[in-house]
C-alpha cells in the first residue's frame, strides 16, 4: 500500500462544520472565563445584600430597604473603597446589562391582566389616567430642577409606577448608565421609606376611610411590600384595596416600557445635547432604526410572557420560580450597577433627584386624592 495512503488514513479529517463548531465552543469557553470573576463578585455582593435584608427584618420586624436597594448601596460602597481590576469588568458589565434584561423579561410572568377585572372600569380608567398624567409631570419637574433627561425619566417612571422595579426595567430601554440608575434608585428608596411612615398621617388630616386610604396607598407607594407595610396598621380592607390597586398600577409597566422603547431610540443613542460643532445644516441625516432597536428583545419577551400568563397558558408551577429568578437576577444586576458607580456622581445629583422625587410624589398624592373624590369612593 502506498505510503501516502497510510499517512492519509492515520490522520483524521476534520470537516468544515465540525471545525466551525469547535471554534465556536472555544470562543464561548473563553467568554465564560472572562465573565466569571466579575459575575462571582456580583453574586457575593448579592448574598451580602440578601443577608442584610434578613437581618433587617429580624431586628426591626419589617423590611425598610429591600435587597435590591441594599445591593446597589453595598456595590457602590465597595466601588468607592476599591477600584476593580480590568479582569473584573466583563462579568460586572454582563451582570449589569444582560442579566438585567433577562430579569425584565421574566417580570412579564408575574403580571396578569385578569387583575383588571377586579377593580371595575371607573377605577381602572382612573389608575391609567393617574400614571399617564404623573409620568410627564414628574419628568418636567425633574428637567426644571436641572436633572438630565435619562435621570428625570427614571425618577418619573419610578414615582408613577412601581419604584425600583420600574427604574430597573426602564433603564436598559432608554440607555441609562449606572450613575443614572444608582442615583434614581438610592433616593427613590429613601423616599419610599418616608412615604410608608408618613402616609397614615393622611387619614386624620383628610378624613379617609379604609377603602379610600387603600386606594391612596396603592396609587402612591412604590413597591407591593411597602403597600402592605403602609396599610397593615390600618386594617384588612385597606390592605386588600391597596394591594389590588397597586397590582393594577404595576400592570402599566408593560405598556410604558413598550412606548418608551418606541419613542426613546434617539435618547438611547444621543448625548444630553448636540455636539457643539454641529450647526443646524450639518446634522447627520435621520434614518429609521432597525426593528430590534425600536423594540428590544426583552420587551417583546416581557409582553409575551404577560400575554401567556393572562391567557392561562403558563404552568402555575412555573410562576413562583420565574418570579424568584427575576427578583434574584434583578438584585445581581443592581449589585453590578453599584460596582460601576462613582459615588461623587451620585452625590452631585442627590439634592436635585430628591427634590424632583419629593415634589412629584406630593403632586401624585394630590392627583390621587382628587381621583378618590371624583369617583366617589367611600
Amino acid at each position: 500500500m502506498p505510503k501516502a495512503n497510510l499517512w492519509n488514513k492515520s490522520v483524521p479529517r476534520v470537516e468544515p462544520d465540525q471545525r466551525a463548531r469547535n471554534t465556536h465552543l472555544r470562543r464561548e469557553a473563553a467568554r465564560f472565563h472572562r465573565i466569571m470573576p466579575g459575575l462571582l463578585l456580583c453574586g457575593v455582593v448579592t448574598l451580602g445584600a440578601i443577608a442584610m435584608q434578613v437581618a433587617e427584618e429580624h431586628l426591626f420586624g419589617r423590611v425598610w430597604l429591600e435587597a435590591l436597594v441594599l445591593a446597589i448601596l453595598l456595590g457602590t460602597a465597595i466601588r468607592t473603597a476599591w477600584t476593580p481590576h480590568p479582569r473584573w469588568l466583563p462579568g460586572i458589565n454582563f451582570s449589569a446589562k444582560s442579566l438585567l434584561e433577562v430579569a425584565v423579561l421574566l417580570l412579564g410572568a408575574s403580571l396578569s391582566t385578569r387583575i383588571v377585572m377586579a377593580v371595575g372600569p371607573a377605577l381602572l380608567a382612573g389608575i391609567v389616567l393617574v400614571v399617564i398624567a404623573a409620568i410627564p409631570i414628574s419628568y418636567e419637574i425633574g428637567r426644571t430642577l436641572g436633572l438630565r433627561q435619562r435621570v428625570a425619566l427614571l425618577v418619573a417612571c419610578g414615582n408613577s409606577i412601581c419604584g425600583n422595579s420600574a427604574i430597573a426595567a426602564v433603564a436598559p430601554v432608554i440607555g441609562a448608565d449606572s450613575a443614572d440608575v444608582a442615583s434614581s434608585i438610592t433616593f427613590t428608596a429613601v423616599l419610599g421609606v418616608i412615604v410608608v411612615l408618613a402616609l397614615p398621617l393622611m387619614i386624620p388630616l383628610v378624613g379617609l376611610t379604609e377603602t379610600q386610604y387603600g386606594v391612596l396607598a396603592g396609587l402612591t407607594v412604590y413597591a407591593v411590600p411597602q403597600v402592605l407595610a403602609a396599610t397593615s396598621p390600618i386594617g384588612l380592607i385597606a390592605v386588600q384595596t391597596g394591594t389590588l390597586v397597586k397590582l393594577v398600577r404595576v400592570l402599566m409597566l408593560g405598556p410604558v416600557v413598550l412606548i418608551l422603547s418606541l419613542l426613546a431610540n434617539r435618547l438611547r443613542e444621543q448625548t444630553e445635547g448636540p455636539a457643539p460643532h454641529l450647526a443646524m445644516g450639518k446634522r447627520p441625516a435621520r434614518r429609521r432604526p432597525p426593528l430590534h432597536q425600536l423594540v428590544p428583545w426583552f420587551v417583546v419577551g416581557f409582553l409575551g410572557l404577560a400575554a401567556l400568563r393572562s391567557a392561562g397558558l403558563l404552568p402555575h408551577q412555573a410562576l413562583a420560580p420565574a418570579a424568584t429568578a427575576a427578583s434574584l437576577l434583578m438584585i445581581i444586576a443592581m449589585a453590578a450597577l453599584g460596582l460601576t458607580v462613582n459615588i461623587r456622581v451620585v452625590a452631585s445629583a442627590g439634592t436635585r433627584v430628591t427634590g424632583a422625587g419629593t415634589i412629584s410624589l406630593l403632586l401624585l398624592c394630590a392627583i390621587s386624592l382628587g381621583l378618590i373624590r371624583a369617583l366617589g369612593i367611600v
